[in-house]
């Protein structure tokens, strides 16, 4: 797979494969503002498309650009946010609102160094962000890049628990050479490990590269690395952080702690956890038994 020409043919066979079977999705559209990939792009971090399409369409239809964004206060960010998960990424899209209108006259910048030095913007999202909103044939891996790759190029039932630099050298290798060329396998790629190569229950049988995949025609061995644990829920502190988001974003008001004291298993476990989320800012305590989303 390492060959020239077999690398070619990676390319060409999934980028045919994903103008057939890519979803349409809004962000993905020629019309689709810089904003909105920017939007769609924090919001899709370990969260399924299907739930994030309708809470991006209604984020747009709010803020469409950064500067509406910026001038709302936190606190509806975070209402807003609903329950994608992982809410503290509403105030970083907040905050990185407010340092576009501060640094960059209310745009999205479009290169790779200044998406990377907004608040909560990480490698990955500056990549993509530079590739599917300007056009940047960077190296965009996630999870889904990571997991083609490792069976596809080296054998593997499924790449590292996270990302090593033998990764993103491959990654890098495996970009093709032409800029409109590299920037549809950016995204084809990823579509691919999403639907077809996925990390259960891979459907081989509907994979373009079935015949060129490593990992396939040596017969799918089995994964041999260290255990992959499932994230548990039930009881847990995101459980109850969750709750207790969930209760401040309906009320039309100032919630009393009596209001959320049966938020979890015990008092001990909700008092915790209210208090992380006034320590990362999602809480706004009025005094010792009052709180509110941050105005």
């Amino acid at each position: 797979m390492s060959a020239t020409s077999d690398l070619a043919q990676l390319h060409r066979r999934v980028n045919g494969w994903y103008g057939d079977a890519g979803r349409d999705l809004p962000w993905r559209r020629p019309d689709c503002s810089a904003w909105g990939v920017f939007l769609s792009e924090v919001m899709a971090q370990q969260t399924p498309l299907s739930r994030v399409e309708p809470a991006w369409r209604e984020w747009m239809q709010r803020w469409p650009t950064p500067a509406d964004l910026a001038a709302a206060a936190p606190g509806e960010a975070v209402r807003a946010w609903g329950r994608l998960g992982y809410p503290r990424r509403a105030l970083r899209l907040h905050e990185a609102a407010t340092a576009m209108v501060e640094r960059h006259r209310g745009e999205v910048p479009s290169s790779h160094a200044d998406l990377l030095a907004l608040p909560g913007v990480g490698a990955y999202t500056a990549a993509a962000v530079a590739c599917f909103a300007f056009g940047q044939p960077e190296v965009v891996v996630d999870t889904n890049v990571r997991r083609v790759l490792a069976r596809a190029v080296t054998g593997l039932a499924l790449p590292h628990l996270t990302l090593t630099r033998a990764e993103s050298a491959l990654a890098r290798d495996c970009l093709p050479a032409d800029r409109d060329e590299a920037n549809r396998w950016n995204v084809a790629v990823m579509e691919l490990g999403a639907l077809v190569c996925v990390a259960r229950g891979p459907r081989c049988d509907q994979c373009p590269i079935a015949d060129l995949c490593a990992w396939n025609v040596a017969g799918r061995p089995a994964y041999e690395g260290p255990t992959r644990k499932g994230q548990s829920w039930h009881g847990t502190d995101r459980q109850v952080r969750g709750e207790l988001l969930q209760r401040l974003r309906s009320a039309p008001g100032p919630v009393g702690l009596t209001a959320l004291a049966d938020a979890g298993p015990d008092d001990a476990q909700v008092l915790r956890c209210l208090d992380s989320l006034v320590a990362d800012g999602l809480v706004e305590p009025l005094s010792r038994r009052r709180f509110r989303l941050p105005a």
